[in-house]
This record gives C-alpha cells, sequence and structure tokens, in this order.
C-alpha cells in the first residue's frame, strides 16, 4: 500500500488564478484572457532569452549556424 503524498502548497500565481477562476466568464472573455496570459510569459521568455544573447554575445549568424547543422 502505497502513501499519499501531501501536495506541495500553492503559489501565489496559483492563488490568484483560483480567485479569478470564480467568474463565470464567457467563452470570448476566457479566451482574451488566454491570449493575455500567452503574451505575458511570452514576453518574459523573450527578455530573458535577450538578456542570455547579450551575454554569450550570440547574433544572428550564430542562429545560422545552428540552422545549418540542424539541416546536416
Amino acid at each position: 500500500m502505497s502513501a499519499v503524498q501531501p501536495s506541495p502548497p500553492l503559489t501565489n500565481v496559483q492563488l490568484e488564478l483560483l480567485k479569478l477562476y470564480a467568474y463565470d466568464l464567457k467563452e470570448e472573455d476566457m479566451q482574451e484572457l488566454k491570449k493575455v496570459l500567452a503574451a505575458f510569459f511570452a514576453e518574459r521568455i523573450r527578455k530573458r532569452t535577450g538578456k542570455i544573447w547579450q551575454e554569450r554575445g550570440y547574433t544572428q549568424e550564430t542562429m545560422q549556424q545552428w540552422l545549418n547543422e540542424e539541416s546536416q
């Protein structure tokens, strides 16, 4: 018999989303919310990867080399 593992506490994001989901949104509003969340996280990723590229000195030429390696 396996022991039940306790769930970790919810993160601040999970708690806020639970509050949000207490509302019964129309489907179009839900789709808009999903787009807003996706844009938020995409921007964070873009900023982080931009910083990494600068730190490592990557260029467009670096990307082209990677693409060429993948096609071989």
